[in-house]
C-alpha cells in the first residue's frame, strides 16, 4: 500500500472549512504519529491510529479525530510547518526561562573553570586564588541577606524585577571589565596582588548570590512547568562554561621527560621533585580575555531573556496573574486558554480537592500544606544538599580525581555538569514529591559524596589508582552524586513554588546559607591546615 497525503474531511461549521492549513489537531497527531501508544499494527504496511489514545493526548472529541483524517495510516505525512501558536509560545517561554536560568551562576562558574589558566598565566596569588575566591563568594552573601530581610520585615515592599535588572547589568559590565583588567596588579604591603580581578570577582559573586533570592521568586509569575526549565538552565550555567573551557584547553597536561621538556616555557610546566617526569600544560586555543568576553555575552543573553519574560505581550498572555502580591485579585478573570489545570505532572495539586476539603491547614508556613516539622525537614535537606554540591565536594574535586589522571578529572567535571540539567529534565517529566523518597535520594547521593570525600582524603594514593576500574568508579560516583542531589534540589523548588512567593525567597536564602556553611567548613581544612594532598599522575608512586 502506497501512502498518499491525507485528504481532509471537515464537517459543516468546522474552523478549517475552506482553508488548507493544518490545525492544532494535525500537529498533535503528526507529532505523536510514531508513538506506539497511538498505533495498532494491522498487516505489514498499515498503521491504524488508536483513537482513544489520540483523544487523551490531544484533548479532542472522537468526532474531531475522525472527521479530521480519513487515512490514519498516513498521518505522519501531514505538514508540520503550521505549528499551533500556543505550542510555539510555550516552547519560546521554555527557551527564555532556560536562558534566564543560565545567567544565574554562569559568571562565577566561568571564573572557577578558568582559574587553572589564570594561575598558569602567573597570577601573583598562585593556587591560593581559589581560596580567595571562596571567601569573596561568602562575603557576597550580604546581597541575599538584604533581600531576605526586606521580604521578612517589609513584605511586598521590594519588587525583585528592578533588582534583577540591576544585578544582571552589573554582571555584564563586571565580566567585560575582567577581560581587560584581570592581569593588572597592585602593590600591597610589599607584595603584588590582583586587586582589580578580586574586586570584580566580588561584584560577580554579589550578582550570582543575589540571583538565588530574586530569580526564583520572579519565576513565580510564570506557570509552574517553567520552573523546572529554569532549574535546567541553572544547571547549564555550569555546563556551558565547562564545555567552552574544555574547547579552550584549560588545564590539559601531559607527562614529559624532564630532560626533553627542559626547553618548555616555565609558564606551561609544573615541576615535581623526586621524579624524572613533569606535567606540561598545553597552550590554550584562545585567551583568557576572549573567555571573559564570552561570559559577558552570556550575561547579556540572560538580560534579553529576562526583558522578554517580563515585558513581551505574548509572554504576558502566558503569565500567571500576580496573585501573591494582591489577594484581592483572586476574583480576576483569567484566560481559559491558559488555565493552570492539571496538564503536566508538575501542575497536579499536592493533595486532591477531596482531601483538601476535609483537612485543615497543617502548618503556618506557606499555604499550610506541610506541617512545621516537615517544613524544617525540607529546609534542612535543602541546606545539606547545597552545602555538598556547591561547596564541600567541589573543594576536593581535584584531590579525588587527579590521582587517576587528567582525563578522569575532566570527565568527572564535565559529566557532573551534564548530570545537573539531566536531573532537571527527569524532574520535569517524573516529579516525585514524596518526602520519604526525597530523604532516601538524599542519603543515596550523600553515600556517593562520602566515597568521593574518602578518595580525596586518601590522595595521592586512593583506591584502585592503578586500575581503569578506579577511573570508572570515581567518574560514576561524581555523576550519580550530582544527578541524585540535583533532582532533590529541583523537587524542593517545585514544592516550595506551590507554597507561594515568600517560600521561594526562603528557598533561595537557604540555598545560600547551605553553600556558605559548606564553604566555611571546608576552607580551613583545604587552605589553612592542608589536610588534603594533591596527586600527580606523572610522578606519584603508589603501592600496588
Amino acid at each position: 500500500m502506497e501512502c498518499q497525503p491525507a485528504q481532509r474531511v471537515t464537517p459543516p461549521g468546522h474552523p478549517l472549512r475552506g482553508h488548507g492549513k493544518p490545525s492544532r489537531v494535525d500537529f498533535c497527531l503528526a507529532a505523536h504519529s510514531h508513538s506506539p501508544k497511538l498505533k495498532q499494527q494491522h498487516h505489514k504496511d498499515t498503521a491504524v491510529l488508536n483513537i482513544a489514545a489520540v483523544q487523551r493526548l490531544c484533548n479532542l472529541t472522537k468526532t474531531d479525530c475522525i472527521s479530521t483524517f480519513t487515512q490514519p495510516g498516513c498521518v505522519h505525512l501531514v505538514c508540520l510547518l503550521y505549528l499551533s501558536p500556543a505550542f510555539v509560545m510555550s516552547l519560546l517561554i521554555h527557551v527564555l526561562a532556560c536562558l534566564f536560568g543560565m545567567g544565574s551562576w554562569v559568571a562565577i562558574n566561568g571564573m572557577w573553570v578558568e582559574l587553572p589558566l589564570v594561575v598558569q598565566e602567573k597570577a601573583p596569588e598562585g593556587w591560593l586564588l581559589p581560596s580567595y575566591l571562596t571567601v569573596l563568594i561568602q562575603m557576597a552573601n550580604v546581597g541575599p541577606l538584604f533581600i531576605t530581610l526586606m521580604h521578612r520585615f517589609r513584605p511586598g515592599a521590594l519588587d525583585e524585577r528592578p533588582v534583577i535588572y540591576s544585578i544582571v547589568g552589573l554582571g555584564i559590565v563586571a565580566t567585560f571589565l575582567l577581560a581587560f583588567f584581570w592581569r593588572h596588579t597592585v602593590m600591597i604591603a610589599g607584595s603584588l596582588r590582583s586587586v582589580p580581578m578580586l574586586v570584580l570577582s566580588f561584584l560577580l559573586s554579589v550578582v550570582d548570590c543575589t540571583s538565588s533570592v530574586t530569580f526564583l521568586p520572579f519565576m513565580m509569575r510564570l506557570r509552574p512547568e517553567y520552573l523546572t526549565t529554569y532549574f535546567a538552565g541553572e544547571g547549564l550555567s555550569g555546563l556551558v562554561p565547562a564545555v567552552v573551557a574544555l574547547i579552550q584547553g584549560v588545564g590539559v597536561a601531559h607527562c614529559e621527560n624532564a630532560t626533553s621538556a627542559a626547553n618548555s616555557s616555565a609558564l606551561n610546566s609544573s615541576w615535581v621533585s623526586g621524579g624524572g617526569l613533569q606535567s606540561v600544560y598545553q597552550p590554550a586555543k584562545f585567551s583568557v580575555e576572549v573567555f571573559f568576553i564570552f561570559l559577558s555575552a552570556m550575561m547579556a543573553v540572560c538580560l534579553v531573556a529576562f526583558i522578554l519574560l517580563n515585558l513581551h505581550p505574548a509572554v504576558a498572555r502566558e503569565r500567571k496573574s500576580d496573585r501573591y502580591f494582591s489577594p484581592d485579585l483572586e476574583t480576576e478573570k483569567r484566560d481559559p486558554g491558559f488555565s493552570l489545570n492539571a496538564q503536566t505532572p508538575e501542575q497536579k495539586p499536592m493533595i486532591s480537592p477531596r482531601e483538601a476539603a476535609g483537612k485543615e491547614s497543617r502548618g503556618s508556613f506557606g499555604k499550610g500544606t506541610y506541617s512545621n516539622l516537615e517544613v524544617v525537614f525540607i529546609f534542612v535537606v535543602l541546606a545539606w544538599v547545597n552545602a555538598l554540591t556547591n561547596a564541600v565536594l567541589p573543594s576536593v574535586q581535584t584531590y579525588s580525581c587527579l590521582p587517576y589522571g587528567n582525563k578522569a578529572y575532566h570527565l568527572a567535571a564535565t559529566m557532573g555538569a551534564v548530570a545537573n540539567p539531566v536531573a532537571c529534565f527527569i524532574a520535569m517529566f517524573a516529579p516525585v514529591r514524596s518526602l520519604i523518597f526525597m530523604g532516601f535520594l538524599t542519603a543515596f547521593g550523600t553515600g556517593f559524596g562520602a566515597y568521593i570525600m574518602a578518595m580525596a582524603a586518601l590522595s595521592p594514593c586512593p583506591l584502585l589508582v592503578h586500575y581503569t576500574s578506579g577511573t570508572v568508579v570515581i567518574v560514576l560516583a561524581w555523576i550519580l552524586f550530582v544527578l541524585s542531589l540535583s533532582y532533590v534540589k529541583v523537587i524542593i523548588g517545585v514544592i516550595l513554588r506551590d507554597e507561594g512567593h515568600s517560600a521561594l525567597v526562603w528557598c533561595g536564602a537557604v540555598v545560600q546559607l547551605g553553600s556558605m556553611l559548606g564553604a566555611v567548613s571546608m576552607f580551613p581544612q583545604v587552605s589553612v591546615y592542608g589536610l588534603f594532598t594533591s596527586g600527580d599522575s606523572c610522578n606519584t608512586k603508589c603501592p600496588l
